[in-house]
């Protein structure tokens, strides 16, 4: 056989193995993780909340709490103290309205309805009303974003609006190894990640702003005793302080208030 045609084969064979290692790296790349990380928790300090707040929304700001609490006739925008869990400033919320999440924006404070489809801006010092807002479809979490205010609708699906003009400016799939993760709720934003109850779950979901995908879970089960879950409802309710780096979790009708600290899977 001539030299020309061992050069020809022997180059062949070269691409062949070049194009499956390259098919196989590729596959590799794309493939999802079968198992996602579950952080556990430690309780740092325990706090008292009020078990009749039905706990829609959570922040933590200049060393208090504000809280958005649902339910008709008896929604609420509340000031917090942390320490004591006593309501220092209130401002109710019309009977016929169901509030959900809570943010702030500036000197605003920002609150959802559930199926109204309004949302309420209130001056962060006063809780004066100082405009209503509309938006499509319902309305469960709200967090945002240097740039965006995101709400979750209970679908798989957050919204990012402009927070000047509320208009819906983007949306991001939120899913688990390819599977859209359903019933998004309470949103917090906390070190660059989305951070979301799952709605009658124990468990917070940790999404990436960018992507949507989920890169890990907290399950928080056993927070509660036995005893003070017959009478609370679902775990629902984030809050950070970046300047501490402290962790708040509460839920609807919860009796108490937990900071915590993550722990890593094994």
């Amino acid at each position: 056989m001539k030299r020309r045609n061992y050069i020809s084969i022997a180059a062949g064979v070269l691409l062949l193995v070049a194009a499956a290692f390259a098919s196989r790296y590729s596959a590799s790349a794309q493939t999802p993780p079968t198992q996602l990380p579950v952080y556990g928790y430690q309780v740092i300090h325990t706090y008292p909340h009020d078990p009749s707040a039905f706990t829609q929304g959570l922040i933590f700001l200049d060393g208090v709490l504000y809280e958005s609490t649902g339910l008709n006739n008896r929604s609420s925008l509340r000031k917090v103290q942390l320490e004591t869990g006593k309501v220092l400033q209130q401002q109710l919320v019309p009977g016929e309205y169901f509030a959900e999440g809570l943010v702030n924006w500036g000197q605003d404070l920002l609150q959802l309805t559930w199926r109204s489809k309004v949302g309420f801006v209130y001056d962060r010092n006063t809780f004066a009303l100082k405009r209503r807002f509309s938006y499509a479809g319902e309305g469960w979490g709200l967090t945002k974003d240097s740039a965006r205010i995101i709400l979750s609708d209970g679908t798989a699906t957050l919204r990012f609006l402009d927070p000047k003009t509320f208009q819906q400016t983007g949306s991001l799939n939120v899913t688990d190894r390819g599977k859209p993760v359903m019933e998004l709720n309470e949103l917090e934003f906390i070190q660059g990640e989305i951070w979301a109850n799952i709605w009658q779950t124990d468990r917070i979901a940790r999404i990436s702003p960018f992507t949507g995908i989920v890169s890990g879970w907290i399950d928080l089960k056993g927070l509660l005793k036995p005893a003070e879950k017959t009478s609370a409802d679902v775990l629902n309710g984030i809050a950070y302080d970046p300047a501490t780096n402290r962790i708040f979790v509460t839920g609807k009708l919860w009796p108490k208030l937990f900071e915590i600290k993550l722990i890593a899977p094994k």
